[in-house]
């Protein structure tokens, strides 16, 4: 009762510190919403090819927040179902995107508030609270992390050849 409570709070105050301003986050977000997140993740590839990173990274994390908790909330599932659907798609998907997101971590962190605000105004209701919250705690910490990080993940960047913009 108390951990759903506090998940209900922490989503209120995302939203409630959210600008009110257009939706941060790509057109189709409510319907998207309802979806099995290996569709969210799969939209990724696509948006890339098509010269939409942005969209492509957002829809990333978002699948990757949803998958996160649902796997949370039921961790006794046979390994080589889901578990292992979400490793090979984000073992697949993930070097390209990350690729090019981690090259601006200002506006990374920026998409990764988006994905919260997005999560946080349509929840998905089939996730227990609990699980909900310490994959969004999860997040949030993956956030700060790589702010706190951001000069050693440029240099890093630059040494490896790879684009900072």
């Amino acid at each position: 009762m108390v951990r759903r409570l506090i998940a209900r709070l922490l989503m209120a105050l995302c939203l409630a510190a959210w600008p009110a301003q257009a939706e941060p986050w790509p057109e189709g977000a409510e319907t998207l919403a309802k979806t099995h997140p290996s569709e969210l993740v799969a939209k990724a590839p696509a948006l890339m090819a098509a010269g939409r990173p942005e969209e492509a990274t957002f829809w990333f994390y978002a699948g990757q927040l949803r998958w996160r908790a649902r796997l949370a909330a039921n961790p006794a599932q046979d390994p080589s179902g889901e578990p292992a659907l979400f490793a090979s798609l984000f073992e697949t998907i993930g070097p390209e995107v990350n690729g090019w997101a981690f090259g601006d971590i200002s506006a990374l962190q920026k998409t990764i508030d988006a994905v919260l605000a997005w999560d946080a105004r349509y929840p998905d209701p089939s996730l227990p609270a609990a699980s909900v919250a310490s994959t969004r705690a999860g997040l949030v910490k993956l956030r700060d992390q790589i702010g706190r990080e951001a000069e050693t993940i440029r240099a890093g960047r630059e040494a490896a050849g790879l684009p900072n913009r």
